[in-house]
């Protein structure tokens, strides 16, 4: 084979090649573009939301436009959890105008937003007020377990300074559901677990590493106390879709680190 042959051969293997990383880098951008819009996420708590994703080489951009400030970051929690995502710039704007921070109507948006993601409660039935940091609970409780335990998350939430339960039981306890478990992507079950520990007063603080394979989710990072630890256990156990919770978080005296 002569010089020039030989620079042919190359250059077709080159163009070959280019060409079929072009094509997977296609693929994987198309796949996670389908893999945010099926996502649990997606279908569940954006699906009143203008969401439009777009990948190009794994770089990820949301544009559109949402009700709630939270929804922009569980949109882009969902999609930066998906697998062959390099990065996401989130685009997306607010829908009509938005509570001060700190204010009622703001405050009743986070207790709403820290009952959504638990399946032990039923944020559907579940009536929230709040009246100068303090919130009334009103609607209707499957049993009392689930009424006290409502009470005890919506109290959690940063900025709540009294709590008053006045929902009723209901007269016929429902069947249990089918589970939620098998039904619910890793992705969606990272960005839950998240959007969770945010939501809550004793978690927020923390910066935890969140990761979900088949359900099963390993948490790492820092934590100041056994207690907190447990407590990050407990939350993200309760989050639609877990499986189980490995919690790898290392017990740090903030004192000594210090």
């Amino acid at each position: 084979m002569n010089i020039h042959n030989l620079r042919v051969f190359f250059a077709v293997i080159i163009t070959v090649f280019f060409s079929c990383v072009s094509v997977f880098a296609s693929q994987t951008d198309e796949r996670i573009e389908s893999s945010a819009q099926k996502s649990y996420v997606f279908k569940t708590y954006l699906q009143d939301d203008s969401v439009k994703v777009q990948s190009k080489d794994g770089v990820v951009t949301l544009v559109g436009t949402v009700d709630e400030e939270s929804h922009k970051s569980l949109a882009q929690e969902t999609v930066a959890s998906l697998p062959g995502v390099k990065s996401v710039d989130n685009q997306l704007e607010l829908k009509g105008d938005q509570p001060p921070e700190n204010s009622d109507r703001w405050l009743s948006m986070k207790v709403k937003g820290a009952l959504l993601f638990n399946r032990y409660v039923s944020a559907v039935k579940t009536q929230v007020f709040v009246n100068d940091g303090i919130v009334t609970l009103k609607g209707e409780a499957d049993n009392q377990a689930q009424k006290d335990l409502t009470g005890e998350y919506a109290k959690d939430v940063e900025g709540i300074k009294d709590v008053k339960n006045e929902m009723t039981l209901a007269k016929i306890e429902p069947k249990t559901q089918e589970s939620l478990s098998d039904k619910v992507d890793d992705a969606s079950i990272t960005a839950q677990v998240k959007m969770a520990f945010l939501s809550h007063h004793s978690t927020s603080a923390f910066k935890t590493g969140v990761d979900t394979n088949n359900g099963v989710v390993t948490l790492s990072g820092d934590v100041s106390t056994g207690a907190g630890k447990d407590m990050a256990t407990k939350v993200a156990n309760d989050v639609n879709g877990v499986k189980n919770v490995v919690n790898n978080m290392n017990v740090v005296n903030v004192l000594l680190k210090n």
